[in-house]
Parts: C-alpha cells; sequence; structure tokens
C-alpha cells in the first residue's frame, strides 16, 4: 500500500510541475498559438491543462525508461 501511495504522491507532484510550467509556456507561446488555432485555443485553461499533459506524460516516460526493472 506505501508504494502505490508514493507512486500517486509522485503523479500529483509531477503533474503540478508541469501544470505551472504549462502555464509560464502559455504565457509566451500565446500569441504564436493565438495566430496558428485564433478559436479554439482561445481559452487560457484549454493549453494549460494541454501542455501540462504533454509534460507530465514526457517527464513520466523519462522516469519509467530511467528506473531499472526489479
Amino acid at each position: 500500500m506505501s508504494e502505490r501511495i508514493r507512486i500517486l504522491g509522485m503523479f500529483a507532484i509531477l503533474g503540478f510541475i508541469a501544470g505551472v510550467i504549462a502555464n509560464f509556456t502559455y504565457h509566451y507561446v500565446l500569441p504564436v498559438i493565438f495566430t496558428i488555432f485564433p478559436e479554439v485555443l482561445s481559452v487560457e485553461w484549454v493549453l494549460s491543462g494541454l501542455a501540462g499533459a504533454i509534460l507530465t506524460i514526457c517527464i513520466m516516460l523519462a522516469w519509467a525508461y530511467a528506473s531499472k526493472s526489479p
């Protein structure tokens, strides 16, 4: 049970960090994104959510490949 809680905690921490990075990324890339996708991606939470999801997947893939199997 302790292992599951630790893994869930890692996901929570990584998701939080990815969300923070996504929010900063959103504010710097905003003009480019609006010219490419003006209507669909005009809401801040959509872009932050997409970027957070992508970053979390990348971080978890890196962690999965870096960790050794028992």
